[in-house]
């Protein structure tokens, strides 16, 4: 949760910079770009300008216009084939019926 919400607070200050919304950046993009520019991070001499360089490839990564994206937060249950287990399964092994070879 600390990771997301590190994430989607880098993605706000970009989108500040850029003069965006947040929800015009990517997720996955922003992810990406932090992989790539993170192992550099060990021998970067100037903080400042590693970071807003960043914040720039960050606001490249647009989110494509998706009208009408709205999905429902549901689960469908798909029928099966078998019952449901009412009862505990060594009670249901004793109830099978003996193989006959």
């Amino acid at each position: 949760m600390l990771a997301y919400n590190l994430i989607r607070g880098t993605m706000a200050d970009g989108a500040r910079q850029a003069d965006l919304k947040p929800e015009q950046i990517s997720f996955k993009g922003t992810v990406q770009t932090l992989n790539q520019f993170l192992p550099g991070s060990l021998h970067v001499v100037d903080i400042e300008s590693w970071v807003a360089a960043i914040l720039k490839a960050i606001t490249t990564h647009r989110v494509g216009n998706r009208p009408d994206r709205v999905e429902p937060r549901v689960v469908k249950r798909r029928p099966k084939g078998y019952k449901l287990m009412n009862k505990p399964r060594h009670e249901l092994r004793k109830a099978l019926p003996t193989k006959r070879m």
